[in-house]
């Protein structure tokens, strides 16, 4: 198990090796700009959306039920479909029994991978914020193991193991671009590179939750609205990854519904990679002009989630 520290990346190295057996290191295709109707620049693509379940969640997901002790009831969470559908594969694959809550918002793309990994689906509640109270009381009465989304030292720890695998791959890059709901994701890739390369964040113009941390210099709550809310609108960013969102990312940049949608379907066009709107949020941000990088400047782009049907856009 685990010594309980602060999230660093000499913890996340040591997770790494747990967590491989049961991961895929996915690939990076690179591209440029100029394909997509943008002035050209080279572009390195992070392509998390091929991971097992269909998203980077995976990597924390195992990251805790492998770090932590798993009790006979198994293991609840709650999720806007993603997170679910990760804890649903990992328990399936090490033999736990699994509940997940979702909300209504949940779409069904999601809701159908959850159920094909033999958990139980509990589909209730407007947001995400209603799933986790309904999860929390699950686990209060019945003893299953809670593996909360983002706010979760293993949570952190394991998708921080992204960042060590990025900077393998991509070892040259200056920048690298980051959507970000909870702020699981961008918190263990922050807490990885540690100031080593700019971080940015990329959020939604309807639930801007790090932007509002980071103004207000504390996690608060925010909107959450718009055509990412099952993924990226979880209400406010966890406690835990805020320390290191005010060490490590540069800043947040928001971008609207509109801005995600060209974005999916450029992806789908011109190269054939499916997004989910949160998978695609970072990209909208280099294809909308929202983010301008310097001359020269070495970006890399981070596709997280592919839990989407292609025909929506």
């Amino acid at each position: 198990m685990l010594e309980k520290k602060t999230i660093t990346r000499e913890r996340i190295a040591t997770v790494e090796p747990r967590i491989r057996p049961y991961i895929r290191h996915t690939p990076v295709m690179r591209v440029d700009m100029a394909d997509f109707g943008r002035p050209a620049f080279p572009v390195g693509l992070k392509l998390e959306s091929l991971q097992h379940s269909g998203s980077f969640k995976v990597r924390g997901a195992f990251t805790n039920l492998l770090e932590r002790q798993v009790p006979e009831a198994g293991v609840v969470a709650a999720s806007g479909g993603n997170h679910g559908a990760a804890v649903a594969y990992a328990a399936m694959k090490l033999g736990h029994k699994a509940t997940i809550f979702v909300p209504e918002v949940s779409p069904p793309a999601k809701l159908a991978r959850i159920r094909s990994y033999g958990a139980d689906l509990v589909v209730g509640g407007a947001r995400y914020a209603e799933a986790l109270a309904a999860s929390e009381d699950f686990a209060a009465r019945t003893g299953a193991l809670q593996i909360h989304a983002f706010n979760q030292e293993e949570t952190l720890l394991g998708q921080g193991t992204l960042g060590l695998e990025i900077e393998a791959d991509l070892p040259e890059i200056d920048t690298l671009l980051v959507a970000v709901g909870g702020g699981g994701l961008i918190g263990g890739i922050a807490a990885w590179f540690s100031g080593r390369i700019r971080i940015v964040a990329i959020e939604p113009e309807g639930a801007p939750t790090l932007y509002c941390a980071l103004e207000a210099g504390e996690p608060v709550d925010a909107p959450a609205e718009g055509i990412a809310a099952d993924s990226l609108a979880p209400k406010r960013v966890g406690e835990m990854m805020f320390p290191i969102a005010e060490a490590f990312v540069e800043r947040s940049l928001l971008i609207s519904d509109d801005d995600i949608i060209a974005a999916q379907k450029a992806l789908w066009d011109r190269v054939r990679i499916i997004a989910e709107p949160g998978g695609a949020a970072a990209f909208a941000a280099m294809l909308s002009g929202r983010y301008v990088p310097a001359e020269g400047e070495r970006v890399a782009v981070l596709v997280c989630g592919s839990n989407t049907n292609p025909a929506n856009f």
